[in-house]
């Protein structure tokens, strides 16, 4: 348990606090399901609401996109809010505007607007997980700050994954691949069914699937009458790789109405190219459906100053004496 006394006068809670209130949900483990977030968010007035942007989805490169597609509109003066996952260093990373954490009683605040609220569904339909109650607080708080646009990553999945009680508009699939095989099923067909989930009626979805994992994304679209965006090699949204290297990347990217050449992405990692394309294409639907405005040299600004900590993320080690560190924490 925590070390919050209820009877003790109504203070704040502390940083820490406030994560030991989170941590504690822990205990719950992975319970896939959206009753108790939707209960959750219902319980506070529904204000995942009042956001729109896009929901990430995918096997690999979810990160990769958003931190594109979040330095591309941060670039253009949007104010953008992002959930990363999972966090490198402090839980405040989960919640970030514009690429950054937000301080630390602000989280601290969030994780107590939803506190009364976790206690309320627990006793009614079973405690929620620790993941659950990061995303409505993560929800709530967005939504309180009124960001422009909210570009959110699945955690695991999507049918089934807390952050799919969102419908900001736009759903990507960045790939399919075999992953998560226990909660997901063993097939392509059946994980990208799973993934395919995040995509509802009246949003435009964009995807880099291509083999069986594509199919249940082309079925999903076409019953939900949903417009599809495809990136990837011979496809409407492409990235051609002309240059790697520990600067990060060049590519020419090619969209149905433009063609752009030599533009620079700060990530590291010929298979950026790839992530590229889905995060032009999802760039290209946000601003097909609320009218964006971002001009060329925004999005190579933004596409230029894109940055993932931890993930092939190059460190200067020369003071230590052993020139170049790279860092990867990537999953798969």
């Amino acid at each position: 348990m925590t070390d919050i006394d209820p009877d003790a006068p109504s203070t704040p809670l502390t940083y820490g606090q406030a994560v030991a209130a989170l941590t504690e949900r822990g205990r719950f483990g992975i319970s896939l399901g959206l009753e108790r977030v939707e209960r959750l968010l219902a319980e506070v007035g529904n204000p995942e609401r009042s956001l729109r942007g896009a929901l990430v989805g995918g096997t690999n490169g979810k990160g990769s996109v958003v931190a594109m597609a979040r330095s591309v509109l941060s670039s253009a003066g949007l104010v953008v809010g992002t959930m990363p996952k999972p966090h490198l260093v402090t839980y405040r990373e989960r919640i970030a505007i514009d690429g950054e954490p937000i301080p630390e009683a602000d989280f601290a605040a969030a994780i107590e607007r939803v506190l009364p609220a976790i206690d309320r569904v627990a006793a009614e339909v079973g405690p929620p997980t620790e993941f659950e109650a990061l995303t409505a607080a993560a929800i709530i708080e967005l939504a309180r700050r009124g960001v422009a646009l909210a570009i959110v990553e699945v955690g695991m999945g999507g049918r089934l994954d807390a952050t799919n009680v969102l419908d900001l508009g736009v759903a990507t699939v960045t790939n399919v691949q075999r992953d998560h095989e226990a909660h997901l099923g063993h097939t392509l067909i059946a994980i990208g069914g799973e993934k395919a989930a995040i995509v509802k009626p009246g949003n435009l979805a964009v995807t880099g699937a291509s083999g069986r994992g594509l199919r249940p994304i082309l079925d999903r679209c076409a019953r939900l009458q949903v417009p599809l965006r495809r990136a990837g090699p011979r496809q409407p949204y492409r990235a051609t790789l002309r240059h790697a290297g520990w600067d990060g990347i060049v590519v020419d990217l090619q969209t149905p109405s433009r063609r752009l050449r030599d533009v620079r992405i700060g990530l590291l990692g010929a298979h950026q190219a790839e992530n590229a394309a889905v995060a032009i294409a999802m760039l290209e639907a946000m601003d097909e459906r609320w009218s964006l405005g971002v001009e060329e040299d925004q999005l190579r600004a933004g596409l230029a100053a894109a940055r993932w900590p931890g993930r092939l993320e190059l460190l200067d080690g020369a003071r230590l004496g052993i020139g170049r560190v790279l860092l990867d924490g990537a999953h798969n």
